[in-house]
């Protein structure tokens, strides 16, 4: 009771907080999950970017089936091991460089960074998006190469963490080169030309439609350069037999040093993604 009469003190009682703002985890799957809506909704995308594959593996290999003389090892299952790379490598790299810059260039990733999800969100919502779609291509890729092409699964557990490393780290790879290579494109017009241009000369040099040994070797050098080439050779090490060691460029597998590139490339790609990427066009 005051001292004045007729007055009274109540007691204070604090404005209700309003709801927890969603974990980083729960947003950045919110938005993969809507980045695997619309890749769905969109037919002509979801064709290229999952199907595509397939198809360039059915007719490929339906073409090239002679076995490769001194090996026991059908053309074909080669292809097979370069087409499940170049899968995961489209649907990292091309598919987020490609995205992003439409996103860009219609103003969506301004109105992201307006709103009060973390920028962090956003990029692991893209990665989980891309690790889902990869899991996806490759286990079909897998199942048409082995159903149609007789292509061997790893047998053994060193084989199995090798497919996972090539796999986790291509993946990682790609998809911060992706993510770096967005800021490229002036405008989304130009998006698809400037990303699957170079991306179609490194299929060619890089063992995925053509043998290795068969490239020029300038352009072995050219395509040692970059990803793809490495992480063909180390799928190669994983689906074909020890005999196939013979047609490498240096007689052998060379596992540790597929996983020493991938991963560095996979830092180098966050570096350039610090450097490069920008949230609004360029003028």
């Amino acid at each position: 009771m005051n001292a004045t009469a007729g007055t009274t003190t109540r007691p204070f009682s604090p404005t209700p907080a309003g709801p927890a703002a969603p974990s980083l985890l729960r947003t950045s799957v919110s938005r993969a999950r809507l980045d695997l809506v619309e890749l769905l909704r969109d037919r002509e995308a979801t064709f290229f970017v999952l199907a595509f594959p397939v198809m360039l593996l059915v007719l490929f290999g339906s073409i090239f089936r002679e076995t490769i003389s001194g090996t026991g090892v059908e053309a074909s299952q080669v292809m097979a091991s370069g087409i499940i790379a170049s899968g995961i490598m489209s649907v990292s790299f091309v598919s987020l460089a490609i995205s992003i810059a439409y996103e860009r260039d219609l103003g969506v990733l301004l109105r992201y960074r307006a709103t009060p999800m973390p920028p962090a969100a956003y990029f692991l919502g893209k990665t989980l998006f891309v690790l889902v779609t990869a899991v996806a291509e490759t286990v079909v890729l897998l199942a048409v190469a082995v159903t149609l092409y007789d292509l061997d699964l790893p047998s053994t557990p060193d084989r199995w963490a090798m497919f996972a490393a090539v796999f986790l780290l291509g993946t990682a790879s790609g998809s911060v080169l992706g993510v770096a290579v967005s800021s490229v494109p002036k405008n989304a017009k130009n998006a698809n030309a400037i990303v699957q241009a170079p991306f179609i000369f490194l299929q060619f040099i890089s063992g995925v439609y053509l043998l290795f040994s068969d490239v020029p070797p300038v352009l072995q050098q050219v395509a040692a350069l970059f990803p793809l080439k490495w992480m063909t050779q180390g799928l190669r090490s994983v689906f074909l037999p020890d005999s196939w060691q013979v047609m490498e460029p240096a007689g052998s597998w060379e596992r540790p040093l597929v996983l020493v590139v991938l991963a560095a490339w996979t830092v180098g790609g966050l570096v350039l993604c610090r450097m490069t990427f920008r949230w609004s066009r360029s003028r």
